[in-house]
C-alpha cells in the first residue's frame, strides 16, 4: 500500500522516499553544536538543502538533547519564526516542517505558513492535533516512552518493541483523529534512539513493515543517530557513510520520509537504489554528457 499525505490542500502520494533536510536553529544541537546560530547562516543552509533536492525543510528551535534544560516556548518560537516565513516566501513549493511539541509554538509557525508539525513527544499535548487540523497541516507523531528531553536507556523496557511501538502510535493517531485531525494528515515516526538502546532501535527498524501496516507515511530520523555510532564506533559527523547505508536499506520500499543533514547524499542514494530496483528508469536513449563524464581541470 502506497500512502498519501494531505497537507494544506495538497495530496502528496509518497510513492518514493521523500527527503527532509534538517535546519537546527538551536546552539544545543547534538551534531551541529551552534554552527548555524545566525539567521543568515540558517537561510544559507536551508537554501543549500533545497537546492540539493530536499522535499521538506525541518526547522527546530529546541534540541532534543537530554543534557540541556528546556528553553522557554517564547524563545523557541523566536528562533524559528523568521526562518519559517523566509523559506515559505522563497521556496513556495517546498514543505516546511517545525520540530516542536508545544501548542503555542505550533500555533505561531502554522500561522506563518508551516505545513507540518514534527512532534517528538508522542502527542503529549493533544491540542497540537487540533491546531494542525485548524490550519489543514500535517502532524508527525513519534514514539517515545518518556517526556521530551528525558534520557531513558533500559534494555528491559520492551517485551516486543515492534508490536508495542506500533500499538502506541496507533493509539496516539486515534487521539489525534478524535481531536479533529484527518487520518491522512498524520505521519508516524518510530523514534530511533528516543527511549531506546541501540539494540532496541535496530530491532525496531528491522521490523518497520509492522509500522507501515498503519497505512501512514513513516518518518525515519536516521541521520547521525546513536545507533549508527554503536555500529561504527564514530562520533556524529563521522556517521555519513552509515547514514547513507541506512537510507539505502529503507529506500527499496515506498512510503518513507528520511530526515537527514546531508540532503545531496540522501537524494543520490535514493535515486540509485530506486533505479537499481526498477522503481525508476533511465531512458534507453540517454547518453551521459561529457561534462558529467570528466572532472573539470584544476585551476
Amino acid at each position: 500500500m502506497i500512502p498519501s499525505l494531505r497537507v494544506r490542500g495538497r495530496d502528496i502520494v509518497v510513492d518514493s522516499t521523500l527527503v527532509m533536510g534538517v535546519v537546527n536553529a538551536s546552539p544545543e544541537s547534538f551534531s551541529d553544536r551552534g554552527r548555524f546560530t545566525s539567521i543568515e547562516s540558517q537561510r544559507e543552509l536551508a537554501a543549500s538543502l533545497v537546492e540539493s533536492g530536499a522535499d521538506i525543510i525541518d526547522i527546530g528551535g529546541q534540541s532534543a538533547v537530554t543534557n540541556q534544560a528546556e528553553i522557554s516556548a517564547s524563545l523557541e518560537a523566536d528562533r524559528v519564526l523568521a526562518l519559517v516565513e523566509w523559506v515559505r516566501r522563497t521556496y513556495p513549493d517546498v514543505l516546511v516542517s517545525v520540530d516542536t511539541y508545544r501548542p503555542s509554538v505550533a500555533a505561531s509557525v502554522l500561522e506563518a505558513g508551516a505545513h507540518i508539525i514534527n512532534d517528538v513527544s508522542g502527542l503529549l499535548y493533544p491540542e497540537l492535533a487540533s491546531c494542525c487540523a485548524q490550519h489543514q497541516a500535517a502532524l508527525v507523531i513519534m514514539h517515545t516512552a518518556a517526556r521530551p528531553k528525558t534520557r531513558l536507556q533500559d534494555r528491559a523496557l520492551y517485551a516486543d518493541i515492534s508490536t508495542e511501538v506500533s500499538a502506541f502510535l496507533k493509539e496516539r493517531c486515534d487521539v489525534a483523529v478524535a481531536a479533529g485531525l484527518p487520518w491522512d494528515s498524520i505521519i508516524v515516526d518510530p523514534g530511533p534512539d528516543f527511549t531506546k538502546t541501540p539494540h532496541q532501535t535496530v530491532e525496531l527498524l528491522r521490523q518497520v513493515d509492522q509500522l507501515r501496516a498503519l497505512g501512514r507515511p513513516v518518518l525515519l530520523a536516521l541521520s547521525r543517530k546513536d545507533f549508527l555510532g554503536a555500529i561504527t564506533g564514530r562520533t556524529p559527523r563521522g556517521r555519513a557513510a552509515a547514514t547513507a547505508a541506512a537510507i539505502a536499506y529503507f529506500a527499496t520500499s515506498p512510503g518513507s520520509i528520511v530526515r537527514v543533514h546531508d540532503v545531496a547524499a540522501a537524494v543520490d542514494v535514493i535515486a540509485t537504489i530506486e533505479t537499481l530496483t526498477g522503481m525508476r528508469e533511465i531512458s534507453p536513449d540517454y547518453v551521459l554528457p561529457d561534462e558529467l563524464r570528466y572532472e573539470s581541470p584544476l585551476g
